[in-house]
């Protein structure tokens, strides 16, 4: 085999690896920006189910943890984390759970565990609890401004958004 061949051979080997490998990190991407991670857990490792029935934050165990979203969440108890993986949609927080104030003003801001609220039996979080006496002003009207920008900006790092909304983005209660 030729320098040239051999050349031609490892570059093409290269490439298809390449392309291999891009479908895969460009998932990790998307997860990363679609689901709020602190510290390698969704909702600073949280148990979002106690929300629910607790009705306050608890702080998981990492002996109990579930996947959901390409994210990690940590529960207190293997009960809490089994009633999780029956529905984890039933129990995520919305907009991945970055601030829901933020989600409404078209920016990704993290969500304080410590800041949350249940409405209609889903679970946001925002950015702390000041944030939170400005959401409560108007719930109905933010979630509705959240709900509008979110397909908008689930996929977008907070720094582009940042620098540029995209089209259709609307700022505040709706």
């Amino acid at each position: 085999m030729s320098i040239v061949t051999k050349a031609l051979r490892n570059a093409l080997l290269s490439a298809g690896l390449a392309l291999a490998v891009v479908p895969a990190t460009a998932g990790l991407a998307t997860a990363e920006t679609e689901v709020n991670i602190v510290e390698g857990y969704a909702v600073h490792g949280y148990d979002v189910v106690a929300y629910f029935t607790q009705g306050k934050p608890v702080v998981g165990n990492d002996r109990f943890t579930a996947q959901y979203e390409g994210a990690t969440y940590r529960f207190a108890s293997a009960e809490h984390r089994d009633t999780f993986a029956a529905d984890p949609a039933l129990y995520a927080p919305q907009y991945g759970g970055y601030c829901a104030f933020g989600t409404a003003m078209g920016r990704k801001f993290d969500g304080d565990p410590n800041a949350w609220a249940v409405v209609d039996g889903k679970l946001y979080l925002n950015l702390n609890k000041n944030i939170q006496a400005r959401w409560k002003e108007d719930v109905p009207g933010f979630i509705r401004g959240a709900e509008n920008n979110w397909p908008l900006i689930r996929s977008v790092a907070d720094a582009s958004l940042e620098a540029s909304a995209p089209a259709g983005v609307t700022i505040g209660a709706q």
